[in-house]
């Protein structure tokens, strides 16, 4: 039990109100009111000295008395002891640990920053640590912030629109930040400070309204999500491609290879060839040669047919098909020749 604070606190406060109930009883059973005896104990146990509520004369009164001296102060003395003790231990331990952390973060290199722990930071914190990524997390609500650190993530208690908060956590060293707060002036606000520390930076920005977007790429974004459009467009490919979803999505080895793909900087994405995009029309082959190495097909899923798993380089992308392609992480300026021109 010594070796616990805790324990010894817990325990010694359970000692002392067990000494206290049996003196109370102690001296009800000799005439006292409830009230007399337990202000008679507290007097005692905390040694305040202030005259006796009944007269100490009897035999068991002043057996009682010299009981609860003896037994109740010191308990008092050795939950005195162990609270000083939990105090300095936890002080203590909560200092090491900011100097282990911030040791860690100083020597962090090719990392990524991220700002804001809340429902989308805490997944992409979770995605970042499956894929293998060293990541600090800047969180301003010390709520938060006991949450990421149960979690084992390198964070930091500060604001990150603060520049020298920025600069704590390594942003001149930094491959990448993400600002994914629900406020965009506050994202803007990083952007623009996180763009001025480091002009060679990628920065991911969160954005709440589409209106936000224009804002955010001036502000120095190099790419902006927005998670309400995200999660309509996620809604819109179950219905309308609900065999490519399945095939991604579902099933424990899909996962695990999506895991693997992950880690090695791959990942399988479903996009849409609009009416009138510049890959509309275009076969496999003609597409990937547009594109480099920056993605490759790997299925289409055609409204009203079976989806086409492998597909022939000649095969040709219709219009509303879905295709699953096998991506780089710089693939977004590539998979525009789906979307519709103006």
């Amino acid at each position: 039990m010594l070796n616990s604070p805790v324990r010894n606190l817990l325990g010694g406060i359970a000692f002392v109100l067990t000494i206290g109930s049996l003196a109370i009883v102690g001296y009800m059973s000799q005439g006292w009111s409830f009230g007399d005896a337990l202000y008679m104990v507290v007097l005692t146990v905390f040694t305040v000295g202030y005259a006796e509520v009944q007269p100490v004369t009897t035999v068991a009164v002043r057996a009682i008395t010299m009981g609860l001296i003896v037994t109740g102060c010191t308990g008092m003395i050795f939950v005195t002891g162990a609270l000083v003790q939990f105090i300095t231990l936890s002080g203590i331990q909560q200092l090491l640990g900011h100097k282990h952390m911030t040791h860690q973060i100083e020597h962090l290199r090719d990392h990524v920053i991220v700002c804001g722990f809340g429902r989308i930071g805490s997944m992409l914190a979770s995605e970042l640590k499956a894929g293998g990524a060293r990541f600090v997390i800047l969180e301003r609500s010390p709520e938060r912030l006991e949450e990421a650190r149960a979690l084992g993530y390198l964070c930091m208690h500060g604001d990150a629109t603060d520049e020298t908060m920025l600069q704590q956590a390594g942003v001149e060293r930094a491959r990448a930040l993400a600002t994914v707060l629900p406020d965009d002036a506050v994202n803007v606000f990083i952007t623009l400070t996180a763009r001025s520390l480091n002009k060679s930076l990628m920065i991911i920005a969160r954005g709440e309204a589409p209106s936000t977007v224009t804002k955010l790429l001036y502000a120095g974004a190099n790419e902006v999500v927005l998670p309400a459009h995200i999660g309509a467009e996620r809604v819109a490919e179950i219905i309308l491609y609900p065999n490519a979803t399945r095939a991604m999505h579902q099933g424990e080895q899909t996962r695990e290879m999506e895991r693997e793909l992950h880690g090695l900087g791959l990942e399988l994405e479903l996009v849409v060839a609009a009416k009138g995009s510049r890959f509309a029309g275009c076969t496999v082959d003609e597409i990937e040669h547009q594109v480099g190495t920056a993605f490759f097909i790997v299925a289409i899923d055609r409204p009203g047919t079976a989806m086409i798993t492998r597909p022939d380089g000649a095969t040709r992308i219709e219009p509303a098909d879905g295709v699953v392609i096998l991506g780089r992480a710089n693939r977004a300026e590539a998979l525009r020749g789906f979307e519709a021109t103006a």
